[in-house]
């Protein structure tokens, strides 16, 4: 069967709440006629832009916004069209009221883009790669970005079922003893922290070869790790499209100050930074933060759509947790998920901090940033003996997986292995990666990450700006 043509199409969406999701579903409908490496990129961008057109710009004499996709031999071109006065696409910043985020993440994802005026409104465009050959680019990694249906059943297999037999065990433990329960909480941490790495997938679309069956299976592993689906998903884009950017720090990374910033800010802020990168902290608080509180609130500026994620998850969390108190009591809920959630949690947030924060690390200012360059410098390589390497599912090949998010965490190491590019990336040893924990500052004069003595030992020029971190118009993230 012939798939449908996507040389020119045309949608109207109502203007409303909930209009980026409509022009996600009207999209979706047409979905064998898009290139599956462009779907996803295409349904984010439409969705920014779509709502940012209602928010900002109004809708037509019709009521709606108009959206046209054109596809070409080598492009593709999307124009969204709304009612507004138009804007210079110079002023468009993360956080402020002509783009947020959406044009942000349009300048990061897509090859070029543009602001123009039509005689009903305001036309902001962007384009894709077409057509073209996606191994024509060996950056894109293609042969390894195409999930297997039984690679990913063999990894819910060997994560998410070991961990609940591993939780009913240690429950059924503790009419034994405490520390046998804590001792199988260990092998269970491990498990849970796999399960979130299958979660990480899906949000990324790489797990399951149906987009569908990706957010089905990503929203219920998202109950076991806490996590509301679509809300993640997209802090973690935006992490993705500024890792290393140091104009947009503040949103999806370890916040991190320069050298310069740290010495001469009021000493209340310090403290604070001092207080935030103390390993105590960090791992010991941190989870709890992170990943129980945070992913509960519902910012005022959230998208209906991420709203909904959040307080659909912490809905279902609340059935579920309150009938799993009524069956184990809610104390033994607590001794049986407190130690293994924590466990797995402070690794995580170990994990998470590595990828990015070790000696030789890629920061650049906005207009020196490059996005391979952020994958293939800022983030590591972290060698992990091989059971490690399977607990954290294989994401310690995480400049990899910053080259293209769609390789799925099985076909990581052999992209690696197969691909000289990836041969000469900074390469962390696990001892390596838990000294990395006390470089606390970004030196911009020696290129670096140093320690809070050494940048008091370092000479500062001049007195930079007071940083402040970005604003997001979607959830918190990690």
């Amino acid at each position: 069967m012939s798939k449908p043509s996507l040389e020119h199409l045309v949608f109207h969406v109502s203007g409303g709440p909930t209009a980026g999701e409509a022009a996600r579903k009207l999209i979706r409908a047409e979905d064998g006629a898009v290139p599956e490496r462009l779907r996803d990129d295409l349904l984010l961008l439409v969705t920014e832009l779509v709502t940012n057109a209602v928010r900002h710009g109004g809708v037509g004499s019709d009521g709606s916004v108009r959206i046209e996709i054109h596809q070409g031999p080598e492009r593709m071109r999307v124009d969204v069209v709304d009612a507004g006065r138009g804007f210079e696409r110079e002023s468009a910043r993360p956080g402020d009221g002509a783009g947020g985020w959406g044009l942000f993440l349009v300048e990061r994802i897509a090859d070029r883009w543009g602001v123009g005026r039509t005689e009903s409104g305001t036309n902001v465009w962007f384009e894709l790669p077409g057509e073209r050959p996606a191994q024509s680019n060996p950056e894109q990694l293609a042969s390894y970005a195409r999930p297997h249906m039984g690679r990913s059943l063999r990894d819910l297999m060997t994560s998410v079922v070991p961990y609940l037999a591993l939780f009913v065990l240690m429950y059924l433990a503790l009419d034994v003893s405490y520390l046998l329960t804590l001792a199988i909480a260990i092998p269970a941490a491990g498990f849970l922290l796999r399960t979130y790495i299958l979660f990480h997938d899906c949000t990324h679309g790489s797990f399951l070869p149906s987009k569908r069956a990706n957010a089905w299976v990503g929203r219920t592993l998202g109950l076991i790790v806490f996590a509301p689906f679509a809300s993640w998903r997209h802090s973690h884009a935006v992490h993705h499209a500024t890792a290393g950017d140091l104009d947009r720090r503040g949103v999806g990374d370890v916040q991190t100050l320069t050298a310069a910033e740290y010495l001469s800010s009021p000493w209340r802020r310090r403290l604070g930074y001092r207080l935030f990168r103390n390993p105590v902290v960090m791992f010991g608080l941190g989870p709890i933060l992170a990943m129980v509180v945070a992913p509960r609130l519902v910012p005022r500026s959230a998208r209906p759509r991420i709203r909904h994620s959040i307080m659909g998850t912490n809905a279902a969390l609340v059935v579920l947790v309150g009938l799993l108190c009524w069956l184990m009591g809610w104390q033994e809920f607590l001794l049986v998920q407190g130690p293994t959630a924590l466990l797995a949690g402070s690794t995580g947030v170990w994990l998470f901090y590595v990828q990015h924060q070790f000696e030789d690390t890629y920061w650049q200012s906005t207009g020196d940033w490059s996005y391979g360059e952020a994958a293939l410098r800022g983030s590591s390589y972290l060698k992990l003996p091989k059971l490690l390497q399977f607990f954290t599912g294989n994401i310690g090949l995480h400049h990899v997986h910053h080259l293209n998010a769609k390789v799925p965490n099985y076909n990581l190491q052999r992209a690696h292995d197969d691909n000289p590019i990836f041969h000469h990336v900074p390469t962390l040893s696990l001892w390596e990666g838990m000294r990395a924990v006390r470089l606390k500052l970004w030196d911009e004069e020696r290129g670096r990450l140093v320690t809070f003595a050494e940048a008091r030992a370092g000479s500062t020029r001049g007195t930079p700006e007071p940083w402040r971190p970005a604003k997001t118009s979607s959830s918190a993230t990690r």
